[in-house]
């Protein structure tokens, strides 16, 4: 095999991207037969299938899933030398940089991360929003964001890096009920099946270790965003399993009690990750670079 048609490359990337045949022929502006020929001839090529139909879509090989990695550092290294005549200047840009944010990741980041960018970069417009786990790889591949910061263990194929360690804890009311008797700082499973929860919709982590751990039943309310917290645990005796850095945060902090628990998934590390399809796009490095300069603590 010594060549191989670099178009055949593309359809393959959107394809793997996309996991889906006709969005990768919209994304291409090509007919989805044409798409469907081209995926053949890297087929044969390549003596592989490269992509298995499923109910949810095209699911990669592990040829495919080698393959990927290469194709996207080449096409990212490509679409640079194309643009590399393009020089990224901070201080004159006024680019739009998308970042994906939770709410809780917003009210985490956003104040440190904004005042360094208006210091640096004056000129760019910071367009942080959350989107679903399930669509925010495709939408760093598309270019639809650019960085996407948090907890995001499903992100395989992303490019990323560590930035913190954070553990959960329950938030409580000062004098709630269930401290009174506790001889450590630290509830067991067992008690806190005693004792009734608040959860956010969005943040689909705690939702999960509280449906592991057999827990759902004691949620008596679900909300749509971490910033009801404060107002609503001070004022009933309902709890809140949140990360710790933002717990700590909340004003008036005599307020609140914050103890550890015994779930098995209590630890978690934040990292910043982007599209290896976008490595050398001199926005993202500038702006992954900003991120790490100021939040990477491992």
């Amino acid at each position: 095999m010594d060549f191989i048609d670099l178009n055949l490359l593309r359809v393959f990337d959107v394809i793997y991207r996309t996991r889906n045949v006709s969005r990768a022929a919209e994304q291409l502006g090509m007919s989805q037969p044409s798409t469907s020929q081209a995926l053949t001839r890297l087929r044969l090529t390549l003596s592989d299938p490269l992509f298995e139909r499923t109910r949810n879509g095209m699911r990669p090989t592990p040829r495919a899933d080698d393959l990927a990695q290469f194709v996207q550092m080449g096409l990212a290294q490509l679409d640079a030398g194309v643009a590399s005549d393009t020089v990224f200047d901070p201080l004159k840009s006024t680019a739009e940089l998308r970042i994906h944010l939770t709410d809780i990741g917003e009210a985490r980041f956003l104040p440190s991360l904004m005042a360094e960018i208006r210091r640096k970069a004056p000129g760019i417009h910071v367009d942080a929003s959350t989107w679903q786990q399930s669509q925010i790889a495709t939408a760093l591949d598309n270019g639809d964001i650019h960085l996407a910061i948090g907890f995001l263990p499903e992100l395989k194929s992303s490019a990323h890096e560590k930035l913190l360690a954070d553990r959960y804890v329950l938030l409580l009311r000062t004098g709630h009920p269930a401290t009174a008797l506790l001889k450590r700082n630290a509830l067991t499973m067992k008690r806190m099946q005693t004792m009734d929860l608040v959860a956010v919709r969005s943040h689909t982590q705690t939702l999960q270790m509280l449906k592991t751990a057999n827990l759902e039943r004691q949620i008596k309310l679900t909300t749509s965003t971490f910033l009801a917290l404060p107002g609503i645990v001070r004022n009933t005796n309902l709890a809140a399993l949140m990360p710790l850095a933002i717990a700590r945060d909340f004003l008036p902090q005599e307020e609140f009690t914050l103890l550890d628990t015994d779930f098995p998934a209590n630890q978690f590390t934040v990292s910043v990750h982007w599209s290896r399809r976008h490595e050398h796009s001199q926005l993202v490095r500038w702006a992954k670079r900003v991120v790490v300069d100021l939040f990477k603590t491992l």
